[in-house]
């Protein structure tokens, strides 16, 4: 089968050929591996270890018209970015200071309403490497991100947690116009970028490891109508799958997110008590995994027959379907060593066809 098959194959509940694949790596763990590995500098990493799935995002930012350097020195960097926050970046620095936010108070969301999400420039580079990957066989999905942590881009995390908290009206109806917001530049890459058989993921950070950043009914309350509308709007347009990512412990608004429409679910982090045989076991066949494996013990420390025995309880789960494996975001600290005793187990024993 070629990825597209395999994918779609496993997320519909039916056995395919092997185990789909999805990880992404750091490019200081790319060059790490490139260099053991004797492997050649323009060598994707995701081409060497047979990838199934590519995610691809334009320029979903509200403001991309306002995006501006105010500033700038040997030290650091001062900008407005597109969701209208100035933040300032030191040299060799990782993250920004953000120091003034666009949106401050409700009114403000009349007074910068957002830019339009069918603007031509939005999708250049968008276009060009979704017909990239899928050239090369993979399964791709577009990509936008979601009414929670789009909104705390454009608030700041924790301005948004205290109108969550104490301006509940507030934080509603920014979340509201920004789930209407991406749910356009969502149809716009299904139409665009021919993505009817696949469909779009819905990038959501919106959990640490014990639990969702708001309570169950706060969720309730404020996103789950909006996840309802959202992933409504997008089937409507043709999105054959709508899946959601976002890190940390979601089971206490797994069954909301289910109801709302949502069909897949990434990265299912061990770490944070998601456990896809556990999942499996209770859902059936009402949502699909895409993950499992853990990137912040496992991997990192082994030792390999840890490994092996993590991985081959995901290829369990996944052979009749409604698993793909993966260890979600592959960075400089896991050693190679350690993510090739995986990927060796994947290829050993993640073929279906015989079994």
């Amino acid at each position: 089968m070629q990825s597209k098959e395999r994918v779609l194959r496993s997320l519909d509940f039916k056995k395919a050929d092997r185990i789909a694949r999805f990880d992404s790596y750091w490019p200081e763990f790319a060059e790490l591996c490139k260099k053991e590995l004797k492997l050649p500098k323009a060598m994707a990493l995701e081409d060497y270890f047979g990838i199934d799935i590519a995610i691809i995002v334009p320029d979903e930012t509200p403001y991309p018209g306002m995006k501006e350097v105010i500033s700038m020195s040997d030290d650091e960097a001062v900008l407005r970015n597109g969701y209208g926050v100035v933040e300032r970046t030191k040299k060799g620095g990782f993250f920004s200071e953000e120091m003034e936010y666009l949106i401050k108070e409700p009114k403000d969301l009349d007074r910068y309403p957002f830019e339009d999400p069918r603007l031509d420039t939005r999708y250049e580079n968008f276009i060009e490497q979704v017909w990239k990957e899928k050239a090369k066989g993979r399964c791709v999905f577009g990509k936008i991100g979601g009414p929670y942590i789009r909104s705390t881009f454009i608030r700041g995390q924790v301005n948004f947690l205290m109108d969550i908290a104490g301006d509940e009206g507030f934080a509603r109806e920014l979340a509201s116009r920004v789930g209407d917001f991406l749910v356009e530049i969502g149809k716009e890459q299904i139409k665009r970028a021919d993505l009817y058989d696949t469909g779009i993921w819905i990038y959501d950070d919106m959990a640490y490891n014990h639990g969702p950043m708001m309570s169950p009914r706060a969720f309730e309350r404020i996103f789950y109508p909006i996840y309802k509308k959202m992933v409504r709007e997008l089937k409507e347009a043709g999105a054959n799958k709508v899946g959601l990512h976002s890190d940390g412990d979601i089971r206490p608004i797994l069954d909301m997110l289910i109801d709302a429409g949502i069909d897949l679910i990434n990265p299912v982090e061990p770490k944070a008590g998601m456990s896809v045989k556990e999942l499996k076991k209770k859902y059936g066949n009402r949502l699909a995994y895409v993950g499992g494996m853990c990137n912040a013990d496992v991997l990192v420390n082994g030792p390999k027959e840890r490994i092996i025995r993590q991985t081959m309880e995901i290829i369990e789960a996944a052979r009749d379907g409604g698993v793909i494996i993966g260890a979600h975001s592959i960075g400089p600290d896991i050693p190679v060593e350690n993510y090739l005793a995986y990927i060796q187990c994947v290829e050993e024993n993640g073929y279906f066809i015989n079994s």
